[in-house]
């Protein structure tokens, strides 16, 4: 379980947590945090302890003399960076007391993270409800555009985690890739995308890695029902293949992998199957990724829940065949 923080959410960003070791080098914390964050102003760190702004796990202020192995962790404030703003906006699509859900953009991070702070779905979320209680239930990547579930309030938010911890709700997804080159145009579907079919594999994810890796010689642990919806030709001229995905498991990126491992890369995806040179956001092409619909029975109600997205992907055929 997450600790709770001693500092409140400020602008719709809470506090960050820092470990500090209990041994070392440094005489005090500060000494610790001034090291730590070298690339940050000296005398502004001192200031910001004396000032009280850097806590421990109680709330208390940590001074600049508080001698290392004293505490464990401390608490602060982000100093917010210059963002440019994501031009895309979330749409709510249902809000309670207890549950909002939300049609998340393409190219809007659904937590801060990185270079986006303020321009996360979580924080525009806490700043237009009002409401610093608002936390996410599950995430999808920023590339990715759809429905995401955040709860509203502490005492209930357990039961909803729970949904998706044990399996029990229905998530589908659309994507669109590009045919591959040994289906001709007009062929009927290949006999390897004969429909629905189920796709497994073994993904690993390790921290601070981009990209998960795929381990054939383990046991599968990430699987994915998958469903050629249609094939054709895009708006833009693209030949192109429209797939239905309902995921059993949700490992980390585990879509954009299973369809790359099927020759069905999935069009606008840098990272899958190859890694591509960082570049600003093609906003002509957002990955071809969305997350469609939620089906669950609500824990707190009993009752039958389905949402479906109201977006759509740019590139699905126009012209069938």
């Amino acid at each position: 379980m997450a600790p709770s923080a001693p500092l409140p959410v400020r602008d719709g960003i809470g506090p960050t947590r820092l470990r500090i070791p209990a041994s070392g080098p440094w005489s005090t914390i500060a000494d610790f945090v001034i090291e730590r964050f070298g690339h940050l102003d000296a005398d502004d760190l001192r200031r910001r302890f004396d000032d009280g702004e850097i806590v421990d796990d109680d709330g208390t202020p940590i001074t600049r003399e508080t001698p290392l192995g004293t505490i464990e962790f401390l608490w602060y404030y982000r100093q917010l960076p210059a963002e440019e703003p994501v031009p895309f906006h979330e749409q709510i699509l249902y809000v309670d007391d207890d549950l909002v859900v939300v049609d998340k953009p393409h190219f809007l991070p659904t937590t801060p993270g990185g270079r986006f702070l303020r321009e996360s779905a979580l924080v525009r979320l806490r700043t237009r409800l009002d409401n610093p209680d608002v936390t996410p239930i599950h995430r999808l990547d920023r590339a990715t555009a759809g429905l995401v579930m955040f709860s509203a309030r502490p005492a209930t938010r357990g039961a909803y985690q729970s949904l998706f911890e044990k399996r029990e709700v229905t998530k589908v997804y659309e994507a669109v890739s590009g045919r591959p080159a040994d289906w001709a145009a007009d062929a009927p579907i290949p006999a390897r995308y004969a429909t629905p079919f189920v796709y497994r594999n073994h993904i690993c994810s390790r921290r601070g890695e981009l990209r998960v890796t795929v381990d054939d010689a383990r046991e599968p642990n990430a699987e994915t029902l998958i469903e050629v919806h249609g094939t054709g030709t895009s708006a833009s001229g693209r030949t192109v293949v429209h797939t239905r995905l309902r995921p059993h498991t949700g490992r980390m990126h585990q879509l954009r992998v299973h369809l790359a491992a099927l020759d069905l890369g999935i069009l606008g995806d840098r990272w899958y199957p190859d890694l591509q040179p960082e570049e600003p956001d093609d906003r002509r092409l957002p990955l071809q990724l969305l997350a469609r619909e939620l089906r669950f029975v609500d824990p707190l109600t009993g009752r039958r829940r389905r949402f479906v997205t109201r977006r759509t992907l740019s590139e699905v055929p126009v012209r069938h065949g």
